[in-house]
């Protein structure tokens, strides 16, 4: 559904309100912004950056440029809650080459994680290669520079998230891989864990990713000023490689060109999949992504699965029993280290805490009968954790983590019938606006609760007259003055993103789209099984409806063979199947059975090239092109989706 951007006086950001400067004042007096350590310890170590701070592909495109950032020097706006500016100073103004301790390094904020290097006795294992290969390569050539070249003898992927591993092909190739040169250590279920998580929900996280990581807002302190998690998201070119070494249990142990190396696996933590690791050597203990110098997600707006948050703070109280009698440092793939025993467990238990009280107070309230919303609004942390900068809500929220506990055990009900069974938001619109008096009532009292700041029950009823009519430009134009008054206000990053992108599709409509994707670096570096998988995602049921399709697939790179069968609406393979007779055989290679898929290219081009070997009914192939979905990146957030899509 389209509709006309905003006249372009109602377009405009708007400053701060009176209601938002008082709320920025009370986060101001609320907390100690004279204490510095974190400051401190984020410039501790520095070695070198590069000037100016941007990374680009050899055709000149930027990938990541925090030159865009250098407002973040003056002081706070009344448009940037107080406590998330200190934060955004901390990711952006400190990036570069730093020195945890002799031979243990990181490079930060070339991306929003950090790439840790360890040096070996002939060359560095790279530890979390970033989210590109032109962030991850820049990382690698300051560290060479500066230190000396060295090779890359390994890579340890710590966990299945992207920024943790995309940039994988910026430090090793996959013959080096392959041919055993650098082994591409990770926790066990990486490979299914971070294919499932960023291509099966791929195009759905992808989308509110962009909002999230505010991908769509110009730098400015009316816009984008950071992550929270880190300065900024590198958007350069991904890769994938299937891991040859794996983790499993803890208490394993690597030794790599003379480092000795023990893992503890955390899985189903703050990623399905994720291992921490000891040094024993530097007395430095790597945590991961389960602690950082926020309150993370429990469940992060993007989309993911709900984590557990028990678990969580179990996992940091294992490592605080394995390793804390032995640890001079704490260092983590996000934000800065911290030195010495008693700050790291002080660090380590408030952490641990933090998780373990939001669990367990949500779970209480839960028991007393309040559901989710009312226990977010009830829950609030006690001062000697909520106090402490490195447990703020920068990037996950107290108010929304309770939220996911309470899914987590009891799902999206509450338990009121009332809830079970409600309109989708489009026909709810139509009748709340009906029972309201319509649209152009409900904007006139919500220009009263806007004058006295209600911003958050603005938001709730302009967001039915923009579902009913997205044409209605007084509503539209007030619900994104709305919601950007609750983005100045946020202290978490992704809120601030999120409220201020939709400020951007409610003002100007939809940015440009194109067709959802794998990239083609994670197309090629996954395995088979999973393509099927994505494959399945994108069956259109009613095209399948009443096909019966069974195709050999004889790929001429892998020593087996699969049978794709399409039956009942529903794609299934079977690996080396034998029980169903295929209709035709094909003969190829993998990687261009993918891209035929993809859409890079097609039969008639393959069998050109001599590249495809068809044997049985032609026509079967033909056929299954046209059963397949396209997920459009952009689709809409804040306003109406198109309802004739299937």
């Amino acid at each position: 559904m389209t509709y006309s951007p905003l006249p372009d006086h109602l377009a405009q950001p708007k400053p701060a309100t009176e209601h938002t400067k008082h709320a920025q004042e009370q986060v101001q007096q609320s907390l100690n912004f004279a204490d510095r350590r974190s400051f401190e310890d984020a410039k501790r170590g520095f070695i070198a950056s590069i000037d100016p701070i941007t990374i680009k592909r050899p055709n000149g495109h930027i990938t990541f440029d925090l030159e865009q950032l250098d407002f973040l020097q003056d002081e706070a706006p009344a448009t940037v809650n107080p406590s998330l500016w200190r934060q955004a100073q901390l990711n952006a103004q400190h990036h570069g080459l730093f020195e945890i301790c002799d031979g243990l390094y990181q490079v930060r904020s070339f991306d929003i994680a950090n790439m840790t290097l360890i040096r070996g006795n002939t060359g560095w294992i790279v530890v979390d290669p970033l989210t590109s290969s032109e962030s991850s390569a820049a990382a690698l050539a300051l560290a060479n520079e500066k230190l000396g070249q060295r090779p890359v003898v390994a890579v340890l992927i710590t966990h299945s998230h992207a920024d943790h591993f995309g940039g994988v092909l910026g430090v090793v190739s996959h013959e080096q891989v392959r041919s055993g040169e650098v082994p591409v250590i990770a926790p066990m279920d990486f490979v299914d864990e971070s294919l499932n998580e960023n291509v099966l929900a791929g195009n759905a996280m992808g989308r509110r990713a962009t909002y999230m990581y505010g991908n769509l807002l110009q730098p400015s302190p009316t816009g984008f000023v950071t992550t929270g998690l880190g300065a900024s998201l590198s958007m350069g070119t991904t890769g994938f490689i299937v891991p040859s070494d794996n983790v499993c249990k803890t208490g394993e142990t690597r030794s790599i060109d003379g480092i000795e190396i023990e893992f503890q696996m955390t899985m189903g933590t703050e990623a399905p999949a994720e291992f921490v690791f000891y040094l024993p050597q530097f007395k430095a203990l790597c945590m991961s992504e389960i602690t950082s110098h926020h309150l993370h997600n429990v469940y992060t707006p993007r989309g993911a699965q709900v984590r557990d948050a028990l678990a969580w703070a179990a996992q940091i109280n294992e490592a605080i029993e394995l390793f804390g009698h032995r640890l001079d440092i704490q260092f983590a793939s996000h934000h800065w280290p911290i030195w010495g025993r008693a700050r790291a467990i002080e660090y380590l238990e408030k952490q641990r805490d933090l998780y373990k009280f939001i669990h367990d107070h949500t779970l209480r309230m839960a028991n007393k009968g309040f559901n989710k919303e009312e226990i977010a609004e009830r829950l609030s942390l006690p001062p000697s954790l909520g106090q402490e900068f490195y447990n703020r809500d920068y990037y996950g929220t107290v108010h929304h983590n309770a939220r996911a506990v309470y899914v987590k055990y009891l799902g999206f009900f509450d338990g009121n019938p009332s809830t079970l069974y409600e309109l989708p938001p489009v026909e709810r619109a139509v009748r709340y606006l009906d029972f309201m008096g319509g649209a152009d009532e409900v904007v006139r009292k919500a220009q009263e609760s806007f004058a006295r700041g209600d911003y958050r029950w603005v938001a709730e009823v302009l967001n039915h007259v923009v579902m009913a009519d997205p044409e209605h430009i007084a509503g539209r134009a007030l619900l994104a003055d709305t919601l950007e008054q609750l983005g100045y206000q946020s202290e978490s990053a992704p809120w601030r993103n999120f409220f201020l992108c939709g400020v951007l599709e409610l003002r100007n409509g939809l940015p440009e789209s194109q067709a959802f994707a794998a990239s083609a670096g994670i197309a090629a570096g996954m395995p088979m099984e999973n393509f099927f998988q994505v494959l399945a995602v994108r069956l259109l049921p009613e095209a399948a409806l009443g096909q019966d399709l069974c195709i050999k697939l004889n790929f001429t790179d892998l020593n087996c063979h699969y049978l794709l069968s399409i039956r009942n609406s529903v794609l299934n393979y079977f690996k080396d199947g034998q029980h169903i007779e295929p209709q035709a055989s094909l003969t190829m290679a993998s990687q261009n059975f993918k891209k035929m898929l993809m859409g890079a290219t097609d039969a008639a081009t393959l069998l050109q090239n001599q590249e495809l070997d068809i044997d049985g009914d032609a026509h079967q192939l033909l056929v299954l092109r046209e059963l397949f979905d396209q997920f459009v990146r952009r689709y809409p957030l804040v306003t109406p989706r198109d309802q004739t899509q299937p």
